[in-house]
Formats: C-alpha cells, structure tokens, sequence
C-alpha cells in the first residue's frame, strides 16, 4: 500500500470482530517496531504481546477504569510496550536537552506498530489510561519499569471513519512560526 493512503486509513479502532490475529501477521507488527528509529539507537522499550485470552481478559481489565476502554476486551491482542533504561548517549541527551528522548521514542515505535497493523489490514487503538501497578504485577514487570502504554490489536468491525482534521494552516507554518 502506499505510504499516502496508509496514513489515510489508520485510525483508532475502538470494536473488534472476534476473528483471532494470525501469528504471521503478529510478527510483522513486531518488526515494524523493532526497525523503528530511537534516539542514539537507544531502542528503549519491551513489547509484552499478550494474546492468550485469558491473561488477555485480565490485561483488559486493567485499563477498563472510570468507565473508559471497555473495548480493549473486544480485542484479540494486546501489546503492552514498557519504558526500558535508555544508554548513555540517549540519557545524557535528556538531561542536557530537558527532551524525554524515550518517550519520543516509544511514540515512534507506537507509530510504526500501528501503521504495519493498518496495512496488514488490522486495526489498533492505543490506550494510556490504565492501572499501571496492576499491569506490572499480572506481567511480571519490574517496579522501576514503566508501562507507558498498550496497543489493542484485530480485525476492526467498523469500516474506516473520514478523517476530522485541523487544516494545513492550522498546524504548519514556513520559516517562522
């Protein structure tokens, strides 16, 4: 697919069918995110693929909070992306630059999960609201170890929305702000 067209239909899938995610397709999502860019080759994260159904249920019960992400139980797979310590270079670069490099990091990495799902016809949603000290307990995650964020990954059962979108002038500007 081109590049132009994937960016088109990725979108936040918050309903899933209940046909599973073939492994294949799973490892591809994987690679994407493995080749992704990180700052001084940092690469700082850990994805957790869960895909066992019932830890999956138990992993969706985390971030179902205040009401919020009742989806994710709909989801075949959840990937489940911890903050691992950066090197030196990427820490130096942070403190003297006051930039959270593996945020951006994870960001990029969540960016290139999402649009290898999309074009292998799967839909993602990423999810941040979460009980975090749950998760890492039910994973087996260290407590220095953050959870940034989980990605639901399936089949979506709704087609793809029409974009709403600022316009161009509203979010760019040349050669001034």
């Amino acid at each position: 697919m081109e590049f132009s067209e994937l960016v088109k239909i990725r979108q936040s899938d918050r309903s899933y069918t209940g046909r599973p995610v073939e492994p294949f397709k799973l490892e591809q999502i994987i690679e994407a995110g493995r080749l992704a860019p990180s700052s001084n080759n940092s690469q700082p994260w850990k994805l957790v693929v869960v895909d066992d159904p019932e830890l999956k249920e138990k992993v969706a019960g985390c971030a179902s909070t205040l009401g919020l992400n009742k989806f994710v139980h709909q989801a075949p797979v959840v990937i489940v992306v911890t903050m691992e310590k950066p090197n030196l270079l990427s820490r130096m670069g942070s403190v003297l630059q006051d930039k959270e490099y593996p945020l951006m990091d994870i960001g990029i990495l969540a960016a290139h999960l999402c649009l290898q799902a999309a074009d292998l016809g799967l839909g993602t949603c990423m999810v941040g609201w979460f009980k975090e000290e749950r998760l890492r307990r039910l994973l087996g995650i260290g407590k220095r170890t953050r959870i940034p964020l989980m990605i639901t990954v399936g089949y979506p059962a709704a087609p793809t929305r029409p974009k709403s979108r600022k316009s161009t002038a509203e979010i760019s500007a040349r050669n001034k702000y």
